[in-house]
């Protein structure tokens, strides 16, 4: 999820392109963040940091309380020490940064949802 459309539809393209990927929503905005997760039930979640309506950290705190099952990974293009340690308190299972290859996000999202099926 992502207020930039060109980013949002670039990681869909990115993540339908591998064979083990399905992105089942997007949104523009925090709120909608949760609302399509609630309709939806993903099996991850990936937020962008800065968003309007609702920012991110507070996006994956609703998410959390809401379902605590469901990883979500904090995609964002900065962040600094106070972002890390309130992703941590969260529960965000990654942080990754936009200055990242998007190869390295499909890679942490293949990472997170393997332990959480070895988890089960």
């Amino acid at each position: 999820m992502d207020d930039n459309c060109f980013v949002r539809e670039t990681l869909t393209e990115i993540f339908n392109r591998e064979s083990d990927f399905h992105v089942c929503g997007e949104a523009a905005n925090g709120h909608e963040a949760v609302r399509a997760a609630q309709i939806l039930n993903p099996d991850l979640v990936v937020l962008d940091l800065a968003m309007p309506v609702m920012n991110g950290l507070d996006a994956a705190r609703m998410l959390r309380r809401i379902m605590p099952a469901v990883p979500l990974i904090m995609y964002c293009g900065f962040g600094d020490k106070f972002v890390e340690q309130q992703a941590r308190l969260i529960g965000i299972a990654a942080l990754i940064s936009k200055a990242e290859a998007p190869g390295t996000l499909v890679g942490k999202a293949r990472v997170v949802l393997n332990q959480r099926s070895a988890i089960r």
